[in-house]
């Protein structure tokens, strides 16, 4: 009991910094990853170029920008893929699973992190992909 009243009483260390690659565009309303304790927080990235914010026009390449956008941040964060412990995929259209998946196989190698898909009825812009994940680095 005394053990509780002292963990909720201690000033919390959950500082948070913010992860902003130098390849990202500054000025977004959003920060592209958090960090807070060891997790790193990915904001939900989309298959566009960085450089013109264009997509795409081949699916399995916005996938590949999306989770080559979603390393950079890990890249800056200290970590890899390998560190991703849980991915929220979205898809404009749930018939591309199989193809995304393709794609995502070659990133995310065993053990994989939890995954949920979903399908949604659109996405901000012309993707057709969107990708979020939490990393934490193993002890």
């Amino acid at each position: 009991m005394l053990l509780a009243v002292l963990l909720l009483a201690a000033p919390g260390s959950g500082e948070k910094r913010v992860i902003q690659p130098k390849e990202f565009p500054p000025g977004r309303p959003f920060s592209p990853g958090l960090m807070v304790d060891g997790t790193l927080y990915v904001s939900g990235q989309v298959g566009n170029d960085l450089k013109t914010g264009q997509a795409p026009a081949e699916f399995e390449a916005e996938v590949r920008q999306c989770l080559d956008n979603i390393g950079l941040i890990l890249k800056e964060g200290g970590m890899g893929f390998e560190d991703v412990v849980s991915v929220q995929v979205y898809l404009t259209d749930i018939g591309l699973f199989q193809r995304m998946n393709k794609v995502y196989l070659t990133y995310f190698k065993e053990p994989r992190p939890t995954r949920t898909t979903v399908g949604v009825a659109g996405l901000a812009g012309p993707f057709k992909i969107e990708i979020t994940v939490t990393a934490r680095r193993a002890r």
